[in-house]
């Protein structure tokens, strides 16, 4: 059975860190786009941060501040989330499939088809 299982939310102080993890069983993210997604109340799923192989995508809302990174050997993928803002308050989810993993630059969730169930950032001011 595939699972994406997302761990490392919590509750932080702005300004904070915070370092989420993506981990996969019964599914391999060798050769695949993996991405970190999240959505706040009422708005829509965006795109934060893609990694396949060496290539790296950030949502521009937080470029500089937050960093993917991947573990092939423990088939886990990270996501520090350094400089925390209330804006960055949300639902965060994992998801992977086979590239492409962006579209004209742009992380959009209609590409990613494996998803996990999410974890929950909260920024306080």
């Amino acid at each position: 059975q595939v699972q994406l299982q997302e761990s490392g939310g919590g509750s932080v102080q702005a300004g904070g860190s915070l370092r989420l993890s993506c981990a996969a069983s019964g599914y391999t993210f060798s050769r695949k786009c993996v991405g970190w997604f999240r959505q706040a109340p009422g708005k829509e799923r965006e795109g934060v941060a893609v990694v396949y192989m060496t290539s790296i995508y950030y949502g521009d809302s937080v470029k500089g501040r937050f960093t993917i990174s991947q573990d092939n050997a423990k088939n886990t993928v990270y996501l520090q989330m350094n400089g925390l803002k209330p804006e960055d308050t949300a639902m965060y989810y994992c998801a992977a499939d086979p590239p492409p993993c962006v579209t004209d630059g742009d992380i959009r969730p209609g590409l990613f088809h494996t998803w996990g169930q999410g974890t929950q950032v909260t920024v306080s001011s």
